[in-house]
């Protein structure tokens, strides 16, 4: 991964409360909160923009048509978003006790 595009990662972390940046010899990035508190969905939403369903979808189908796609988008985007929030990075950071070694 590019060095640039890493660290613009990093600072959209920082700017959302993610992470903080640490100056100096000893200095890095380090979670602001607890990965208890964490959810993937902040972290995805930190790097990429908020998840919303609210592109126009179904060109040149029937104005009925694009209603009814637009609103199954957007039931998708909120049952997602809902799966994401409850996903927390500590979840992501430690092995399944069945799989650990």
């Amino acid at each position: 991964m590019p060095e640039r595009f890493l660290l613009q990662i990093l600072r959209n972390l920082v700017t959302h409360g993610i992470l903080r940046s640490t100056r100096g010899v000893d200095g890095g990035y380090a979670l602001v909160r607890s990965p208890d508190d964490v959810s993937l969905l902040e972290v995805i939403e930190a790097i990429e923009g908020p998840m919303e369903a609210d592109d126009p979808v179904g060109e040149g189908l029937p104005a009925e048509s694009q209603l009814l796609l637009h609103d199954a988008l957007k039931q998708v985007t909120l049952t997602a978003r809902e799966q994401l929030e409850a996903i927390k990075l500590s979840q992501l950071l430690e092995a399944p006790a069945g799989r650990r070694k």
